[in-house]
């Protein structure tokens, strides 16, 4: 592994944390003597885009919930963050806000009620916009990947859809699975 590659895993950012505990990003970077951080660029509702309406189970261009970051490694931007919550769980929450939420959104939503007990991940790789690489400083022949994330209750509603993308270069998905 390469000095600016990081190796990612989902798991600490889809269950929630416990009492006292702060964000997932926070924690994981700490662990591995890196610093994290994230700057909130904007949080509030939006007409849901067509790929975020068919993942939330909404229409599209119906009001939902989203809350806008860049995430630092670092100090250096690694990585652009949108997640979209459903109106009806998020509107009139903490989620709808800029301000950073203590443990986590992933732990709100639980003590909302809203848990999740399946997610579903798929990685794509493509060219990076031009505000993407600005943000990112990456240049335009730098691929970027595509993560998409969807939480599903036990119901099996969308409760939460994330969209990150990232520089390819500097990352590394890493998937573990129990079986039996």
């Amino acid at each position: 592994m390469s000095v600016g590659e990081w190796v990612s895993t989902s798991m600490p950012y889809v269950a929630a944390r416990g009492a006292g505990q702060g964000d997932a990003w926070s924690a994981e970077t700490a662990a591995r003597g890196r610093r994290g951080g994230q700057r909130i660029v904007y949080a509030g509702e939006v007409p849901a885009p067509a790929d975020v309406a068919e993942l939330l189970g909404v229409a599209e261009g119906e009001a939902v919930v989203v809350r806008r970051r860049v995430m630092y490694l670092d100090e250096e931007p690694c990585e652009l963050t949108d997640t979209y919550y459903p109106g009806s769980v998020a509107r009139g929450t903490r989620l709808a806000g800029t301000a950073k939420i203590p443990g986590g959104a992933v732990t709100l939503l639980a003590e909302l009620g809203h848990v999740g007990v399946q997610v579903r991940e798929d990685v794509t790789a493509r060219m990076p916009r031009p505000e993407e690489q600005e943000t990112l400083h990456t240049g335009p022949d730098e691929p970027v990947l595509r993560l998409s994330r969807v939480t599903l209750d036990a119901d099996g509603r969308s409760i939460q859809v994330d969209m990150m993308t990232m520089p390819a270069h500097r990352q590394r998905l890493r998937y573990e699975m129990r079986i039996g």
